[in-house]
């Protein structure tokens, strides 16, 4: 069920979480159309060789998956800012699971504050994050 009015909104509720799409073919074909194309986002072995683990996903295809993630939430919201902190690097090949809890809401606004985190299999949180939602 989508959320759709801020009196839906509990404090402390977690979103729905979702795994994200981090094949190398994903990553390839999101870094071509933002036109950063290059051996970090391409191939593991070139991202390597640049003293990298392995290939990167993008910070902003990360940031791309949170607001997907909040609009499977609310069909209706609508993203006033987002704010990320990459602890570790998003590789990928490697799942990424995403998960978001609701910190504050401000009925007269109405906004929505979220605490978002992006983790991996092992469970090692990778991003973290806020997010203000206005319903």
């Amino acid at each position: 069920m989508s959320v759709t009015r801020i009196e839906d909104v509990a404090f402390g509720a977690e979103l729905p979480g979702i795994d994200t799409d981090t094949s190398l073919v994903n990553v390839r074909d999101f870094a071509a159309a933002v036109g950063w194309s290059g051996g970090r986002f391409d191939s593991h072995e070139l991202a390597r060789k640049e003293g990298l683990p392995g290939a990167l996903v993008p910070g902003i295809l990360g940031m791309g998956f949170f607001t997907a993630m909040i609009h499977r939430w609310s069909s209706n919201a609508r993203l006033e800012r987002i704010d990320t902190v990459f602890r570790a690097p998003l590789l990928a090949d490697e799942p990424c699971h995403l998960s978001a809890v609701v910190t504050d809401i401000d009925t007269d606004s109405p906004r929505v504050e979220l605490d978002l985190t992006i983790r991996n299999d092992a469970g090692e949180t990778r991003v973290i994050g806020t997010a203000t939602v206005r319903l």
